[in-house]
């Protein structure tokens, strides 16, 4: 469970450089991510993972585990301090730090990139108004699509580091034996457990081909009901009514 947990953690950081090389060179940006280096790095991403929480085999603290709902395991692998700082130095805080500096960067880029447009617009009204006769009618950017995903994954992966966040921060106060709380090890396990349910929230609401296909399934879904019950009616003969009088 813990190489599950370190390999989401990665993968939403490489996520966040892949959407960084894609606004900052757009370019290069095929010659810089092939499907051959992708293969690469998720094969990285595994090996890096098991490596860290490998230690925790051999003796070395307990990551993920707690005592109110393992006691067993919390006795025969007692939690260190030096193993949760270990596990916090070399998998959350970078995966942090390099996502909080790929969308810092992205959102530059972005702001930058509208004021230059409505400089443009505010000296030459009449050359944007050809400029979008041109075009259909609409006004269109080559980044466009890169900051709409780009909006939505930092949207994901802010939901996951702050539900995460609780689940770390007891992790770090259990292990330095600081805070022992049933109460708080479960909140803060089922929010970090939650964030699975957040995306599928933060996809409906953010992204229009999610949505039209939520909206293609649930008429789907309607129109099958519909028919299901309406064979049902049709298929039962309706009863007939008694006679009054009887025959001889």
């Amino acid at each position: 469970i813990s190489v599950l947990k370190s390999v989401s953690m990665a993968c939403l950081a490489c996520i966040s450089v892949d959407r960084y090389l894609a606004i900052t060179k757009p370019l290069s940006y095929n010659q810089l991510v092939t499907p051959c280096r992708l293969r690469g790095c998720i094969a990285l991403i595994w090996i890096y993972s098991s490596l860290v929480f490998l230690p925790s085999f051999f003796g070395w603290g307990k990551p993920g585990y707690h005592g109110d709902i393992f006691e067993w395991c919390a006795h025969s692998w007692p939690t260190s301090a030096l193993f949760t700082g270990f596990v916090v130095c070399f998998l959350y805080a970078p995966a942090a730090l390099v996502v909080c500096f790929t969308y810092y960067h992205i959102f530059r880029i972005c702001q930058q990139h509208n004021r230059e447009i409505s400089e443009r617009r505010a000296r030459f009204p009449s050359q944007e108004m050809e400029t979008a006769d041109g075009n259909g009618g609409g006004h269109h950017s080559g980044h466009g699509p890169d900051r709409r995903y780009a909006m939505v994954l930092f949207r994901i992966t802010s939901v996951f580091y702050m539900l995460w966040l609780p689940y770390i921060i007891y992790f770090l106060l259990e292990s330095s034996h600081v805070l022992n709380s049933p109460a708080l090890s479960f909140i803060t396990t089922w929010l970090a457990i939650s964030n699975s349910f957040c995306n599928c929230v933060i996809y409906s609401l953010s992204n229009s081909v999610f949505r039209l296909g939520m909206r293609r399934l649930s008429q789907t879904m309607c129109s099958f009901s519909h028919c299901a019950a309406d064979e049902r009616d049709f298929g039962e003969p309706k009863p007939r009514k008694r006679a009054n009088s009887c025959s001889i």
